[in-house]
Formats: C-alpha cells, sequence, structure tokens
C-alpha cells in the first residue's frame, strides 16, 4: 500500500544519494525523512524503511539500536529489519482536527556514535467522516407576506474531514416556493441558505415539509439529511433588522470568564408585540464557549479561551421579533496569542553515564524546546547555567544538543548538575529550567603517588625476623580497580639472591618486613626501589627510595689484640728495667670493639695488681706505665688483671692479664719466674683441685684393678704368667734411659733397668709390638727380667736404681746442634756435655721449659711450630731441628724421678722462661 512511500520525487530519491555520503555528513545530518501515509492504517502497518533511508546497513542495527524518540508512541521501528512501523491508532481528526496539513514530526536516534535525525510523517486525510446536523429536524417559520428573494439561513451541517473529504455542497428536495444556495464563512466552511422564490399563501397550505441533503465530495462521497418543517405564519410585515450582517472582534486569549466580547444590536420597524425582539445563537448547542443575553444582544465568555487551541470563532445569532419574523448576522471572534506558555525542555536521549576521557563533542543528550505560543511569543532561547564543560548545539527548530566542551575529571568533579535554562521571546519573557544529573566514569588516568619520594629508616640490629621495618603508602585517585594499589621491591643495591632473605613487603597493606635479624657490623644500611602499581589496564606506576640504615647494638664485647694468650693458654710477660723512672712505658693493652659509636668507645681499667701504686694504666690508651720507681723491697714480679669496657649500654668487657718482671736481662728473669709464681686466680686453683681430685681416684681404682690382677697371678702356677717376654724378644742394644713420660708419642717404648755398676740408660729393641695394657719385663742382670706394671714408680724397686753417672759419652751434640746464647756454638767438637757453666745452666733451662710443657699438655713437640717454645727466647737459629726430644732420652743429673714435673716435686715451683718484652709464663704457675 502506499502509506510506506516516502514522498516522490527529493524524498524518495534521497536514500539513493546518501548512502554514498552518510559515512561523511551523518553526525550533522539536518534534512528531514519525510513519510506520508493515509489515516488508520492498522497497528503494525509499514510506514518506510527507515534504517535504509538512513543509510543503515541490517548488519548495524544491533549495534546502532535506532529507536524513536517522541512523546506519543505513534510509531517504532523494527529492531530486525529496520522498517517504520505504526505503533497505534492514527486518527488525523483527532490528531490536527481541521488543520488542512496534518504532519508529525519526531526524532529517530541512533546510537554508537549518538546522532539524531528527524523524520516527519504527514498523515492523509481518509473520507470517514459522514457530514452531520446538529439537528434531524428544524421548524421555520414564514410569513405569509415574505416577499420572494427572501433568503432563510438554515442549520449547516459539519464534517470532521477536510479538503474535497469535507462537506463541499447542499441540496433542498424539489418544491415549487422555495429554492436553496450554498454560503461559504470566512473560516471556509459553508451553509445552506433557503430562499423563497413564490408568495405563501397561508390559506392554502400552511407548512411545508422540505429534505436538505449535505454532501462530501470524497471517494466514496458521504451524505446525510435533515427534514425541515415550514410554517406559514400570519402576516408580520417588518422583520428585525441588525445593523451590521458581520461583526468582527479581537480577543486576547488570557481574558477572564464573563468579559463582554461584543454586543450585537437589531430594530424592528413594526409596532408593539411584532416590534419585541429576541436574539439567539442559531446553534446554540454548539456555542459552549460564549453567552449571549437574549434581550440585549451582549456576548460574554463563559470559560477562558486558550489561542493555541481555538483561534477564531464564528457565531450565527438571530434576532427574531413576536410575530416570529427572524433576522441573521454573523459574530467572527479573532483570539490573539497571549505569552502565557512557559517553554519546555525536554530530554529525549540522555546519557547518564560519560567516561572522563571523553573527547571534545561528544553527545551526551539530546533535548527539545516546546512553547505552545505563537510568533516571537514561542521563539526560544536555550542556555546552560554556571561555568560547566558543555555547550548546546542547534539542531534544527527546537531541537538542541547537549556535548562535551572540555576535559573531564573525574578526580575533581565526579559528577556535573547540569540546568539548561529555556526562555521566550515574549512580553514579558517566560522561562523554565530542567536539570539532569550527568555522572563521570573513571578512567584509570592516574598513577599512584607516594607521600615522599625518599624513606629513611633507623633499624635497630639483632631485629626478630618478621619484625616491621616500616610501611609505605601511596595514594591513586581513581576508583575500583584502577585505585587499588599493591606493592612490590623491583630493585635493591643488595644482591639479587640475597634480597629475598633480607626483606620482603606486603603486596596490600605496603608493610616492609625483615626476614632476618640485620648485623650492623655485617650490613650497615642498604636501599630499595618500592614500587606501587594500581590494577588499571594499563596499569601505572610509580616508585620510591627507601633507605635503611641498621643501627648498632652493643652486641660485641671488646675483643683484647695484645697481650694474647700462646696457643697452650700461657700468658705472655713483660720485662721492666729495674732503673724505670716513673712514667716509663712498660707495655700497652691494645683492644678493638666490632661495634661503631659509643658502643665502641673503649676505656681500660685496672681489676687486680699485685701491687696497685707501681704502675698506672691509661683510660683511653691502654697503656701501662710506671706510676713509681721500683723499691728495693717490692717484689719483681708483678701481675695486672686489666679490664676492657666499651661505652654501650649495658657496657661489655674483657680482660687480660698482664705480666710484668722486673729484669734487666734475660738471665736475671728467668729466676725471677721460677722462684716467685704469681698468685692464682681463686677459680683455677679450684678447678686444679678438683682435677687432682679425679686423678687421684682414677690411680686409685687403676691400682685396685692392678692388686686384683696380681693376687690371681700369684695363684696361678704357670711360671709364664710373670714372664711378659720370653728371652730373646727384647736385647739391648743401645744405651738407655728411664722415663716415665705421661703423654701421648708418636711410638711407643719399653723400658728395661739393668742391675750394673753404674745405671745405664738403654732402649729395648723389641721384636714384636706389646700392647699398652701389658707388663714391661726389665733385665736385672744379664739374664734376668723383672716384671714393670703400669703405673709402677721406679723407686718401687730400689735393687734396680743405684747412683746416676754422667751421661754416656756417645750422646754428643753436633756442631750445628749444640745450643748457646744468641745462637753461638760453645764447646769442643767431640760433642761432650758443655763444660761452660753459662750454656749448662742454659741447657737446664731449656730442658726444663721444655719439661713443664710436656707436663702440662702444652708441648709444643709435633705442633707446627717446631720449635719447643724455644726459638722466641733463644734466637731464631735454635728450633727443634737442632735439639733431640729430651724428654724420652735425657736424664738430669740429679733427679730421682721420671723428667716430667721433676723441677716441680723438687722445688714446689713451675719452671718458667721469657725474655724481652714477650715473654711467656706456664698456665699452670701454681704447680
Amino acid at each position: 500500500m502506499g502509506s510506506g512511500a516516502v514522498e516522490r520525487g527529493r524524498a524518495e530519491r534521497r536514500p539513493v544519494l546518501f548512502p554514498l555520503l552518510l559515512s561523511l555528513f551523518s553526525p550533522a545530518l539536518s534534512e528531514q525523512i519525510r513519510y506520508r501515509i493515509p489515516e488508520e492504517m492498522p497497528k503494525g502497518s509499514v510506514v518506510g524503511n527507515l534504517a535504509k533511508d538512513l543509510g543503515f546497513s541490517v548488519q548495524e542495527l544491533p549495534t546502532r539500536k535506532l529507536r524513536i524518540s517522541s512523546e506519543k508512541p505513534y510509531f517504532t521501528v523494527s529492531a530486525e529489519s529496520g522498517q517504520l512501523l505504526v505503533s497505534s491508532r492514527l486518527d488525523r481528526e483527532q490528531i490536527c482536527g481541521k488543520r488542512p496539513a496534518c504532519t508529525l514530526e519526531f526524532e529517530a536516534v541512533a546510537e554508537d556514535p549518538l546522532n539524531f535525525y528527524h523524520v516527519s510523517v504527514e498523515i492523509e486525510d481518509v473520507n470517514d467522516h459522514t457530514p452531520k446536523f446538529s439537528h434531524i429536524s428544524f421548524e421555520l417559520q414564514i410569513s405569509e407576506s415574505a416577499q420572494p428573494g427572501t433568503r432563510f439561513i438554515l442549520g449547516a451541517a459539519h464534517d470532521a474531514d477536510i479538503g474535497t473529504n469535507a462537506l463541499q455542497n447542499y441540496r433542498l428536495s424539489l418544491n415549487d416556493h422555495f429554492s436553496l444556495t450554498n454560503k461559504e464563512k470566512s473560516d471556509g466552511s459553508k451553509y445552506p441558505e433557503m430562499i423563497l422564490k413564490t408568495p405563501l399563501d397561508r390559506e392554502k397550505q400552511n407548512f411545508y415539509d422540505l429534505i436538505l441533503t449535505a454532501i462530501d465530495f470524497g471517494e466514496p462521497p458521504l451524505s446525510s439529511t435533515a427534514q425541515i418543517h415550514v410554517l406559514v405564519t400570519d402576516a408580520n410585515d417588518n422583520p428585525p433588522m441588525f445593523s451590521q450582517d458581520i461583526y468582527r472582534v479581537s480577543l486576547p486569549e488570557n481574558v477572564r470568564p464573563g468579559t463582554t466580547v461584543l454586543q450585537v444590536t437589531a430594530t424592528d420597524q413594526d409596532e408593539g408585540v411584532n416590534a419585541e425582539i429576541t436574539f439567539s445563537f442559531s446553534e446554540a448547542s454548539q456555542i459552549t464557549t460564549f453567552d449571549l443575553n437574549s434581550n440585549t444582544g451582549e456576548i460574554t465568555t463563559l470559560h477562558t479561551l486558550d489561542f493555541e487551541e481555538v483561534k477564531e470563532y464564528s457565531i450565527v445569532v438571530e434576532a427574531r421579533d413576536s410575530g416570529g419574523l427572524i433576522a441573521q448576522c454573523t459574530v467572527e471572534i479573532e483570539i490573539l496569542d497571549e505569552n502565557d506558555n512557559v517553554p519546555q525542555v525536554i530530554f529525549q536521549s540522555l546519557s547518564n553515564l560519560i567516561m572522563e576521557d571523553a573527547k571534545l563533542g561528544t553527545h551526551i543528550a539530546l533535548l527539545k524546546i516546546r512553547d505552545m505560543d505563537f510568533g516571537q511569543n514561542g521563539e526560544v532561547i536555550c542556555k546552560l547555567e554556571g561555568e560547566l564543560p558543555f555547550k548546546i548545539l542547534t539542531s534544527s527548530r527546537n531541537t538542541y544538543k547537549l556535548v562535551t566542551d572540555g576535559v573531564l575529571d573525574r578526580e575533581e568533579n565526579p559528577e556535573y548538575n547540569i540546568t539548561i535554562t529555556a526562555t521566550d521571546r515574549g512580553k514579558p519573557p517566560l522561562s523554565s529550567s530542567s536539570s539532569i544529573t550527568l555522572h563521570i566514569g573513571d578512567v584509570n588516568d592516574n598513577a599512584p603517588v607516594f607521600k615522599q619520594a625518599l624513606y629513611v629508616v633507623h633499624m635497630a640490629e639483632n631485629n626478630p625476623p618478621g619484625a616491621s621495618i616500616t610501611q609505605v603508602s601511596a595514594c591513586d585517585p581513581d576508583l575500583g580497580p584502577n585505585g587499588q594499589i599493591s606493592y612490590s621491591i623491583v630493585a635493591s643495591d643488595l644482591e639479587p639472591r640475597e634480597l629475598l632473605s633480607y626483606v620482603s613487603v606486603s603486596a596490600q597493606s605496603g608493610v616492609v618486613f625483615a626476614q632476618r635479624a640485620f648485623d650492623h657490623e655485617q650490613l650497615r644500611a642498604f636501599e630499595l626501589t618500592l614500587q606501587a602499581r594500581d590494577q588499571g589496564s594499563p596499569a601505572l606506576s610509580a616508585n620510591m627510595s627507601l633507605r635503611v640504615l641498621v643501627e648498632d647494638r652493643n652486641d660485641n664485647a671488646p675483643r683484647v689484640l695484645y697481650p694474647v694468650l700462646e696457643p697452650d693458654g700461657s700468658a705472655l710477660f713483660d720485662t721492666v728495667p729495674r732503673a724505670a723512672e716513673p712514667g716509663y712505658l712498660v707495655t700497652k693493652v691494645v683492644a678493638v670493639d666490632a661495634d661503631s659509636g659509643h658502643n665502641a668507645w673503649l676505656s681500660y681499667h685496672v681489676l687486680q695488681a699485685s701491687d696497685p701504686g707501681l704502675f698506672g694504666l691509661g683510660l683511653r690508651t691502654g697503656e701501662v706505665r710506671t706510676a713509681r720507681a721500683l723499691g728495693d723491697k717490692d717484689p719483681a714480679r708483678h701481675r695486672l688483671l686489666v679490664a676492657v669496657r666499651d661505652g654501650g649500654k649495658p657496657p661489655l668487657s674483657a680482660t687480660a692479664t698482664l705480666l710484668l718482671v722486673f729484669a734487666d736481662s734475660l738471665q736475671e728473669a728467668l729466676p725471677d719466674l721460677t722462684d716467685h709464681p704469681v698468685p692464682s686466680d681463686p677459680q683455677e686453683e679450684l678447678q686444679f683441685y678438683l682435677v687432682v681430685a679425679l686423678a687421684l681416684i682414677s690411680v686409685l681404682f687403676l691400682l685396685a684393678v692392678i692388686l686384683a690382677i696380681a693376687l690371681r697371678l700369684r695363684q696361678s702356677s704357670s711360671p709364664i704368667a710373670w714372664g711378659c717376654l720370653q728371652h730373646g724378644l727384647c736385647s739391648k742394644s743401645e744405651p738407655r734411659i728411664p722415663v716415665n713420660y705421661e703423654g701421648t708419642l708418636p711410638y711407643s717404648y719399653n723400658l728395661c733397668v739393668a742391675q750394673m755398676g753404674n745405671t745405664e740408660f738403654n732402649f729395648l729393641k723389641c721384636s714384636a709390638p706389646l700392647n699398652s695394657t701389658e707388663d714391661i719385663v726389665c733385665s736385672k742382670s744379664p739374664g734376668a727380667l723383672i716384671p714393670l706394671h703400669a703405673g709402677d714408680d721406679l723407686t718401687s724397686h730400689p735393687d734396680t736404681l743405684t747412683a746416676q753417672a754422667p751421661p754416656n759419652t756417645d750422646w754428643r751434640f753436633s756442631q750445628a746442634q749444640r745450643p748457646g746464647t744468641s745462637g753461638s756454638q760453645n764447646g769442643d767438637e767431640t760433642g761432650t756435655w758443655p763444660n761452660n757453666q753459662f750454656d749448662t745452666e742454659m741447657l737446664q733451662a731449656m730442658i726444663l721449659a721444655s719439661a713443664s710443657e710436656a707436663a702440662d699438655g702444652s708441648s709444643t713437640l709435633g705442633g707446627g711450630a717446631g720449635t719447643m717454645g724455644l726459638s722466641a727466647r733463644y734466637g731464631p737459629q735454635f728450633t727443634l731441628q737442632h735439639v733431640p726430644d729430651y724428654r724420652q732420652n735425657v736424664y738430669i743429673p740429679g733427679s730421682n724421678a721420671t723428667l716430667t714435673n721433676a723441677a716441680g716435686k723438687r722445688d714446689g715451683k713451675a719452671p718458667a722462661g721469657g725474655n724481652g718484652n714477650k715473654k711467656k709464663s706456664g698456665k699452670k704457675e701454681k704447680k
């Protein structure tokens, strides 16, 4: 059907031409899409293919979301095909009334991008209304004296259609006295007038029944009829006459009810009753807006007039005298428009949310301004209130676009209250405002920001693992994931493999934890680069530096560098000249502290001193100086116990023992060390007594075991039990010496003592190895053996020990092995025992010192030094390679016991030796 046709010609050709240019001009498409359809189309009828006419393909329809924006839902768009469909009844007469042109205008809105298109649909009239008379019958009284040519206005019919479908003609049924003519009013409506053709004679016929027909020119034509009943009355010679046939008046629409519009006047030449005139509306039932005074002819308003509803009125007024004669006139009332309608702002398409990164000119809303007034009263100016990053663009008549006109920032303004004011040009102007709230969507356009670029944190050492170092914090003004921050370590001056073992950071809270206990002495400071990263896409980040300073704690005690103890635990001693004056620098205690600052500020204090007034100690230097000269009664040997304290809280300390000997030479110092033992520490004495007690208990237990074994062996009759060695098992091959060495040697010896005129010391050559638990059988005389048991003393066999003779002359020193002072070689080439008294005493001192070391378990024989503690005392040439192992094959003249601790048993003193300022004293001097 023709309903879907676009205006043929220019409008119909547009869909053919526009698709080529639509992509370039669609944002600014201002020409309307026009359609013409007849009224009363069924619901769902196709008006036209709107999507095709706009240049949209079917594939674009789901994304473009084409829809209709109008006040009344007369039309809709098919989401599948894009066709414009009728959605409700289209009654032209109800929509447009008598207006010659009936056009429905609306906007088609498309999204992505947002745009709108003006569409107008013209509704064509269909001849669906029949002309209707207000009454189906009329009564008309005509005097018999009426002259031919007299005109009588008949009641008009009304047709809601327009054009050719409206009322076009009246016809009167055939008769001899009356004819009909068609009249037209100023508004284009037609009404019939009946004309008297021949005189009437009441006496012949006093009434006439006529049929009046109203016809339109529609297809097919429609018509209606009314019956006219004409009564012929007695003569009334003069009918009423109006002062004018047409009355015209203009009336403002805002007049109050009861306002006088005008007053019609009529006169009658008759007299008496025939001259009494009454006024009435010829179509009183159709007139509801005005009131007519039947006596005075004054017309007044009954209701408020509205120019927007009816712009003019045409009323027929009749004047009737008592004789039944009437006269008619037309009153035309023009309604003047007043600025009585406030402009209205109507939002037809509105986005409640717009992203903050929207470009300039982004569509936000489509709005329409409506003002029912006419002329200047209906001209409207639209503007935005306040300084906002938006603007209004005029699209077409009374249609506007709201677009962005500036940069949006959600962090500054998360939403905008937009107020649009519409003002008309009337006098006085009227205006109205409409407000909307526009929310700004968040975009990840803000990187996290730390409160400061560099954090410096002090952390005490020895912290517990897992302790919190500090908490870094960054802020991000974005919302949701765009503002959610996670923290991480991205760089450090620590080694990558060590970083995880030192610190970690909580990704959520930013708390930096220590993974281990820090040590100021190993790591004093380190620097981290922390990163705060949001969860946006793409993610943004920021870095900051964290410098951790490890503070020192007093966790390291001072360490004494000098004097140091020998590996055997013995302390060095220093010699002081006897003539030393007060202030003489004796020695210096040197100590260090691994801590720093006050914790490493050392002070030196004397804890114990054999003579407190003889020596002075520097508080900060550790220098030991003589406080006075040595007196005659002062002992030559002194002992100082020095404490070294640091400045920590609480302070830590270490002690050092200084042995000081007043002597002018080494030879003079050695007897002092031997004869005047320094009082021992009570704690050391207690330890010594405990060791002795334990040793005695062990010896008693061993003796008990040996005694039990001996008793058992005595009860045995086997003679073999008393001979651990068969004849020939050991043979005397070399000189022998009696040795009772308590210690571990790299090899074992078996000792036999022979009964001779002079005692000899021989080594026994064993043909087979012996266990340590086996008894040693010694020869008393050639061919006779004496069994010796473990633990037996040689003195228990007095008949085996005789007066000691000088050493065998076979025992000689080579020239390179002969000791002497400062490495000199004294004596003869024969290698006999030294005859020089000094060298003899020197050698005895050496042997005593070595024996003391062996007894204390501190000998360096077999050790790495290889000097037996003598090289520091007697010169670099005197090493163990020049001295045989005296402990194994040397007999000390005048001794009746073993070499071990011989001097101690004899004198009750421990031998010692020293020289210069670096001397050594035996650790167990109390022995």
